[in-house]
């Protein structure tokens, strides 16, 4: 039999405008006009997102307001496992496309809502209204011409032997120039700005930052601790090369480590305490030194008298042995052996009941 020929997609392709491509994928596009879903290129085509993430979003986008899009949720209708699901929304979250946000009801219950959206970009660039494109001006009346005067002849001069000024020339009233009808200005309304679709809650500050300890001060910095403190701090170099110290470091950390040596602290004990697991790279050694010297302080020797109270003997308790009834032989605690309570009540009974 020779292979069955679909008239219907043969037809679709002969409705496809301009001519076939030899090789590559070829778009046959009917119009949707119900159940569907519009998806934009920035994710269907995401350079760095994975073929699930994608398909993910796409049935996220799908899905109807108040829909259930937790891990599990989504893991019962799709055949990709929880595991991928979860590293799906992993990557749509940052990437901006599922936000999660905390609010609180008026209950004063705090709840987490999911949020996604379909641009994230348009979020951190939000579109600014189009401006009202600019009215053409209303053409201005033209303002009539002003009515000009006639010449006015003067009269000519008496024939005088002396020369007689002209009289003046009458004034001739002349009509103002007709008012300009003026145009009312109208103000556009400005459109309010549009409202952003999503609004990032920040969450609140935190606490502000205890202030840092300051560093330990030995009781009396006699010149004994001084020179001892100098001279561990000068030679700690030779033990941890990055902890190569200035003078004014060690001027600094002086107190810091004779106070460690007057809680009877040993040298070698500090050098562990200060060297050991350094960060890397160290930036800052003095500063680590000091953060140590003050943080892994360690306590105030016992005195004598503290000493004491250890070896004092600790009182002892007395402890009733226990003894065997010699009627039941019920085990019972009692100092000297003999009968139960039980016993003895059942012996005074008989012996009142005799009497």
């Amino acid at each position: 039999m020779d292979t069955q020929q679909n008239t219907a997609l043969t037809r679709a392709l002969a409705e496809v405008p301009g001519p076939l491509p030899t090789s590559g994928v070829i778009h046959v596009t009917l119009p949707h006009t119900d159940r569907f879903t519009v998806v934009g290129n920035h994710l269907a085509q995401h350079p760095d997102l994975s073929c699930t993430a994608v398909g993910i979003a796409v049935r996220i986008q799908s899905l109807p307001q108040g829909a259930k899009v937790g891990i599990k949720a989504l893991a019962a209708h799709c055949r990709e496992g929880e595991k991928r699901i979860a590293a799906a929304l992993r990557e749509l979250e940052a990437h901006g496309y599922r936000r999660r946000v905390r609010d609180r009801l008026p209950s004063g219950r705090i709840i987490t809502r999911t949020v996604f959206c379909n641009r994230p970009a348009a979020l951190l660039h939000p579109r600014r209204p189009a401006e009202a494109p600019p009215q053409p001006a209303k053409p201005e009346p033209t303002p009539a011409p002003a009515p000009v005067p006639a010449p006015v002849q003067e009269p000519a001069p008496a024939p005088v032997c002396l020369p007689m000024a002209a009289p003046p020339a009458p004034e001739v009233p002349v009509a103002p120039p007709a008012p300009q009808p003026t145009q009312p200005q109208v103000s556009l309304p400005v459109p309010p700005s549009p409202a952003p679709l999503f609004v990032p809650r920040v969450p609140p500050p935190t606490a502000p930052k205890a202030p840092r300890r300051p560093l330990p001060q030995p009781s009396e910095l006699t010149p004994e601790l001084d020179r001892a403190a100098t001279a561990f701090l000068g030679d700690l170099h030779r033990h941890a090369p990055q902890f190569t110290l200035s003078e004014d470091d060690v001027r600094r950390l002086v107190p810091g480590v004779a106070a460690w040596l007057e809680r009877a602290a040993r040298p070698d004990a500090i050098r562990r305490a200060l060297t050991d697991d350094p960060p890397q790279p160290l930036k800052h050694p003095a500063k680590l030194l000091a953060h140590r010297l003050t943080e892994l302080l360690p306590p105030t020797p016992p005195g004598v008298d503290d000493l004491a109270a250890l070896d004092r003997p600790r009182p002892r308790f007395t402890v009733t042995p226990f003894q065997t009834c010699e009627d039941c032989d019920r085990a019972f605690r009692s100092p000297t052996p003999g009968h139960c309570r039980d016993c003895r009540e059942t012996r005074a009974a008989y012996a009142q009941a005799a009497a």
